[in-house]
């Protein structure tokens, strides 16, 4: 990408992004400059096939390392797409739209089913991140208003939910010193005011209607159906997928009885982590009983956005 940059200098003498927007570059510039701008924002996502990176980070990332990597990082791919990619070469979106659709949509499938096979709480959460960003891209290269804007509170949401998610885990990791899913189960009956929380969070990641990942996940799929039929569809799917995984999760930590040998570790939360948990209950619930609110302030970025690229 830097190499990118230092071309768009010196083919333009500048590096304003409010003079390059209104740049014209020729088509075949603009091909090599989205692709050199891809390569950095796909690893960032991230996309498959450089995805691998991601689950690997949050197993070796302490809690807070995860959250940030989780609420704020991933974020900085979809928004480079968002902010550079598509209103800055126009022709080249739309030419490598087809790309972009066939790539998020294996992702989906991919990382949804191989999220099933994991046995260590935090792969599940990220294995479940590379889902959602893919969708979040999905939404973005839908180029219409519900596409976009369903992307954008989608990253939102997602990061008040796997940031929670990762908490969960964190909470988990501190009384008992392991993530994998097997040493646990019969939450519920030892730390009840944690398996409420568990349990909120997990339906956010399912996309329970009434909670801030449905709004998103709904425009996005609105959007995509308008583009293109079989990628909604399969996005779809994976959302159904991720409803799988995040019920077997649950269950099997939550439910069924507890490990008589680690009965004596299991604390519910206290106070301190219970404050914690509150700005993401009050993040996620807004979004999901009035959305409205977003929408209403992106409107006009999104429409400028869609007209600026002439995709409508």
């Amino acid at each position: 990408m830097l190499l990118a940059i230092l071309l768009i200098l010196f083919q333009t003498g500048t590096t304003d992004l409010q003079i390059l927007l209104t740049t014209e570059f020729s088509e075949r510039r603009q091909i090599f400059l989205w692709i050199a701008f891809f390569a950095s924002f796909a690893v960032k996502v991230p996309m498959v096939p450089v995805h691998i990176w991601l689950p690997e980070a949050h197993v070796e990332a302490p809690t807070a390392g995860s959250v940030i990597l989780a609420g704020i990082l991933l974020k900085l791919g979809t928004y480079g797409f968002l902010r550079f990619s598509i209103p800055m070469f126009p022709e080249a979106t739309l030419c490598f739209t087809p790309f972009i659709y066939t790539l998020s949509a294996i992702a989906i499938i991919y990382t949804s089913l191989t999220t099933l096979r994991q046995i260590d709480l935090k792969k599940i959460i990220a294995y479940s991140s590379v889902a959602h960003m893919n969708l979040v891209t999905i939404g973005m290269f839908s180029l219409n208003i519900q596409g976009i804007g369903g992307s954008i509170l989608l990253m939102l949401s997602h990061g008040l939910v796997s940031s929670a998610l990762f908490l969960c885990v964190g909470v988990l990791y501190d009384r008992h010193k392991t993530r994998l899913v097997r040493y646990y189960g019969g939450l519920v009956s030892a730390m009840p005011n944690f398996s409420t929380i568990f349990f909120f969070f997990t339906l956010a990641n399912m996309s329970l209607p009434g909670t801030s990942s449905f709004i998103g996940e709904f425009l996005i799929l609105v959007g995509a159906f308008q583009r293109n039929s079989l990628v909604a569809t399969l996005a779809a799917l994976g959302m159904i997928l991720g409803a799988a995984y995040s019920l077997w999760l649950y269950n099997r930590v939550v439910s069924g009885n507890l490990k008589p040998d680690f009965l004596h570790k299991f604390s519910d939360l206290n106070g301190r982590e219970v404050f914690i948990f509150i700005p993401f209950l009050v993040g996620v619930v807004w979004m999901g009983v009035y959305p409205k609110v977003f929408p209403d302030c992106m409107h006009t970025s999104v429409s400028n956005l869609v007209q600026h690229g002439k995709f409508h």
